[in-house]
């Protein structure tokens, strides 16, 4: 079933070069009726200041999908 809701309704976190909103629980946010939807356990939208980013950090068992709604990215993973 496909349920609307508004941006402002996820969790948030601001962090000042990362301003993120979470569809599930995540970090400090918890919702215990949003934990997952299927497999899918983290979908988060992140708003990343320019010139800042994620430092380089490993990930197991996951896929990890960028989507860019504006703007352009780059990325390295810790597998060189």
């Amino acid at each position: 079933m496909i349920e609307l809701r508004p941006f402002n309704t996820l969790g948030a976190a601001n962090h000042g070069w990362l301003d993120a909103r979470h569809h599930f629980s995540f970090a400090n946010y918890h919702d215990p009726a949003r934990v997952h939807w299927g497999s899918v356990r983290v979908w988060n939208d992140d708003r990343i200041a320019p010139g800042t980013g994620f430092p380089t950090h490993p990930h197991s068992d996951m896929e990890i999908i960028t989507y860019v709604r504006s703007g352009a990215i780059t990325h390295r993973d810790s597998m060189g």
